[in-house]
């Protein structure tokens, strides 16, 4: 499924849109070349989640992961971009997490989708001239219910 993104504010909407179907244990993979708005999905995520607006919402590049309190619960925000051992993704306890109710975006973790539990949805965001487009590919059950979510957007 392809959804279209000519402007922030769709990217937005999408975000909002997620988040008000996203629940405790569910996972989110942000895919994309850099530059192509994971950062910025994941903060419309988080806000919609209710982080306050003067609650930074950054990429966590170096940190690996933030942990932002919302209303449902727990939400990390992990960046494993400089991760290479599928071993140092299982040491972040994020699968563990996951079982223990927090929400997780995770910010290049495609390639980790299997250390994660790989149930969940994978967005593939690409920049065009248009904008951009969002590619969505459910991974497993709660996936697949994420995606029905964005099917009228």
């Amino acid at each position: 499924m392809d959804l279209p993104l000519p402007t922030r504010r769709a990217t937005t909407r999408l975000g909002q849109t997620l988040a008000a179907a996203l629940r405790p244990g569910d996972l989110v993979l942000l895919s994309g070349p850099h530059g192509s708005g994971k950062t910025f999905l994941a903060r419309a995520i988080c806000r919609a989640l209710g982080v306050p607006h003067e609650v930074t919402v950054a990429s966590p590049t170096f940190s690996l992961i933030h942990e932002f309190s919302t209303p449902i619960g727990p939400l990390l925000h992990a960046d494993l971009y400089r991760l290479e051992d599928p071993r140092a993704v299982a040491q972040l306890g994020l699968r563990e997490a996951l079982a223990e109710g927090a929400i997780a975006l995770v910010e290049w973790g495609e390639r980790f989708a299997m250390e994660l539990g790989a149930d969940g949805l994978l967005i593939y965001l690409a920049s065009e001239d248009q904008g951009r487009t969002a590619s969505i590919l459910p991974l497993g059950p709660r996936g697949e219910r994420l995606r029905t979510t964005l099917l009228f957007l």
